[in-house]
């Protein structure tokens, strides 16, 4: 358990954040993941609602060398968004979705899902190239390149990231991207997860105005050479 003055210290230096340890109401609540192999008791759990309250929490750590995860949408079966005993920076405070239909972008909080992107995109008949399971995060998804639905089409996920607003180690918070720290926006698509925590990302989105229909066809065994060149 971390000391009652490391974590009175991290209050202090918090603005508007939530915070959760194990004796506050609704700390279990903040242990929850997509799969159960991905809870970790966290020692403390802050819950930002901007990069300022990101960069204090990673400051603080760091001060007090205790191990770190960040949680966007939760969905990894690792744990990686988890903590045994350290600090949770949960970003799903931080979540908000702009779209701007001149320039066909979208904007994102790094605790959003694709579930809140495709509906945001889709009210003005667009659509950004997430992934194909809706209620995964957008940050672990992105920074990790990203396949989605679009991307036979249109690439990866990080093929459409346009921008990033990153909190870095040292409390820096930078915007990446092509024309500034274009060698830092190189390094988050695909391996994003080592450089700092992305607060907020900005994806080209395309035009989807026609409606999309799933479906699912299963061939038996003795008619897959007959279907195969059709499905190719």
């Amino acid at each position: 358990m971390l000391p009652e003055s490391a974590i009175t210290a991290l209050k202090t230096q918090l603005r508007s954040a939530k915070v959760y340890t194990p004796d506050s109401e609704g700390y279990d609540n903040t242990l929850q993941r997509w799969s159960d192999t991905g809870r970790k008791p966290a020692g403390v759990v802050v819950m930002p609602t901007d990069p300022e309250d990101v960069r204090a929490a990673l400051l603080w750590a760091q001060e007090r060398h205790i191990n770190l995860a960040v949680k966007g949408g939760g969905h990894s079966v690792a744990g990686t968004s988890s903590s045994y005993g350290g600090l949770v920076i949960d970003l799903s405070l931080m979540k908000s979705v702009s779209v701007d239909p001149t320039t066909k972008t979208v904007t994102v909080g790094g605790g959003a899902t694709w579930k809140e992107v495709d509906e945001a995109a889709a009210e003005h008949g667009l659509a950004a190239v997430g992934g194909t399971v809706n209620h995964t995060g957008v940050g672990g998804l992105t920074l990790g390149g990203g396949y989605g639905w679009l991307s036979g089409q249109y690439g990866l996920t990080i093929d459409n990231l346009l921008s990033a607003t990153v909190v870095l180690a040292n409390g820096q918070i930078v915007t990446a991207s092509v024309t500034e720290n274009a060698d830092l926006f190189w390094g988050l698509r695909g391996a994003g997860y080592n450089f700092g925590v992305v607060t907020s990302f900005t994806y080209q989105a395309h035009e989807q105005t026609n409606p999309v229909y799933a479906g699912l066809l299963a061939f038996p065994p003795d008619k897959t050479p007959a279907a195969a060149p059709s499905a190719s």
